[in-house]
């Protein structure tokens, strides 16, 4: 398993912050490892949301199909992908600070079946790539890092 945690202080009110993270057509604008998001179910943000999210791939882009398994707005998402290779587990949190926000991204990717015996490589590779998209959730929301993991 490989998991990344971010945590950013923003100027946007909790309901702001919520609707902009659960809708994952967003994705594409601070991930940099996100190619292209399409919604298939819903519209933005909601518990019956659901979006392909295209990710580039060791050799070729890969395409993740995400439910939204629990909307408590404004302040828990809990969306997941599952493939024959992985399951991706991304929890949002969104806690109220001052006039603004305080937004918390816990990714956790896993290897299923066999394949789990990758893990360890996987966790090395997840780091960085957390690394860069929490750099772009910092630029999007407007506020420096308030930790990561």
């Amino acid at each position: 398993m490989a998991r990344y945690v971010t945590t950013v202080r923003t100027a946007k009110t909790p309901k702001e912050a919520f609707a902009y993270m659960a809708d994952l057509r967003n994705f594409a604008e601070w991930d940099p490892g996100v190619k292209a998001v399409r919604q298939v179910q819903g519209s933005g943000g909601g518990p019956a949301a659901v979006f392909d999210v295209t990710v580039a791939g060791p050799g070729r882009d890969l395409t993740l199909r995400y439910v939204t398994e629990e909307y408590d707005t404004p302040r828990n998402l809990l969306v997941v992908a599952r493939s024959t290779v992985f399951t991706s587990i991304d929890r949002i949190t969104v806690e109220p600070d001052g006039t603004g926000a305080v937004v918390t991204y816990d990714a956790d990717l896993r290897l299923n079946g066999v394949l789990r015996v990758g893990d360890l490589g996987l966790r090395l590779v997840f780091g960085q790539i957390g690394d860069r998209a929490a750099a772009g959730l910092r630029r999007v929301l407007g506020a420096p890092a308030a930790g990561n993991s």
